[in-house]
């Protein structure tokens, strides 16, 4: 009697000491792999911060790995396959060439772009509509964005003639803007100079070409690359007295005169959104690309005095920001 009892004593206890070990073990996590061919951090905050509220917590049931090309497009491809090797359940990317690394390392873990533009054209997915491919996600419309970026200009810059577009010529991504916006200053008769870079060196020298070709004004083509120069970008512009307009508000913080952009922190809130879908069942092959929630005009009130401009005061009235 006593020993069976001790037999059901020791079973009771060895069950308990499973359970107890079951529950100490960590649930399993969610690995996310994000992918950047810049370097953005305050906007994967925003993403990590929506993921959160989505109730994903860093460290208790999801955890990151973040690869930053930090604008050497080239080494995207490498940082594509290291999250592919680490098996990450899904890869979130900034920008079309984030986006084609991941998808040429990768056919079958979900992919979600979180900024990038011209997914069809550049061979991404099918249509907007139905992707059909491992890729889904936001739309930053970058290109599609170009002809009201012109008017924009023209309306600040009515008098000039001569009008130039500073862009990173190693990023596929980047030439239908280039054309849409050649396309809207040939349609107005009015001279047009593209001036690729694909070095930070080479800024001075190209700023100090424009102020030869007599260039009244400049869009400049968001990047990763170019992103990473935007002070300098908006230094050089400055000093040059070239008024310039910008495809995102960050560049306007950092001295830049306008920009007429979508607001990034808030498209990568939407990409956490997507992430969440995926993680619950739905197929990225379905799921439609979206556009972003919100288009902002932002204006430097300081850099348009320093370069002697009035800012029209409709302008003004549609301003979502003016930086004093």
């Amino acid at each position: 009697m006593k020993r069976r009892h001790a037999v059901v004593a020791i079973a009771a206890l060895s069950a308990a000491l499973a359970l107890g070990a079951a529950r100490a073990q960590p649930a399993a996590k969610i690995v996310i792999g994000l992918l950047d061919g810049g370097d953005r951090a305050e906007w994967w905050e925003a993403f990590r911060k929506r993921m959160a509220e989505l109730g994903y917590a860093d460290g208790r049931n999801v955890s990151y790995q973040m690869r930053a090309a930090k604008g050497d497009l080239a080494a995207l491809p490498a940082l594509a396959k290291e999250l592919v090797q680490l098996k990450v359940t899904v890869i979130v990317t900034s920008g079309v060439a984030a986006a084609s690394a991941a998808q040429h390392a990768t056919t079958t873990i979900p992919i979600i772009m979180a900024s990038g533009t011209d997914q069809v054209s550049m061979g991404l997915v099918s249509s907007l509509a139905r992707p059909g491919s491992n890729v889904t996600g936001v739309s930053s419309l970058t290109s599609e964005l170009a002809g009201k970026r012109f008017e924009l200009l023209r309306e600040l810059v009515p008098k000039s003639s001569q009008l130039g577009i500073i862009w990173h010529t190693d990023n596929p991504a980047s030439t239908p803007s280039v054309r849409d916006t050649e396309g809207a200053a040939t349609k107005a008769r009015l001279a047009f100079r593209s001036y690729g870079i694909r070095n930070a060196n080479e800024l001075p020298e190209i700023f100090a070409a424009m102020s030869r070709d007599k260039i009244d004004a400049i869009f400049v083509v968001n990047s990763p690359f170019i992103y990473a120069l935007r002070k300098q970008i908006a230094e050089q512009a400055l000093k040059h007295r070239i008024p310039a307009i910008y495809g995102a508000s960050e560049y306007v913080d950092a001295g830049g005169l306008v920009s007429y952009a979508p607001s990034y922190p808030e498209m990568f809130r939407q990409a956490a959104a997507y992430v969440d879908r995926v993680l619950k069942g739905a197929s990225p092959a379905t799921l439609p690309i979206d556009q972003p929630t919100k288009i902002e005009l932002t204006f430097n009130a300081k850099t348009a005095k320093a370069l002697g401009l009035t800012i029209p005061p409709a302008m003004l009235a549609r301003a979502d920001r003016v930086v004093e």
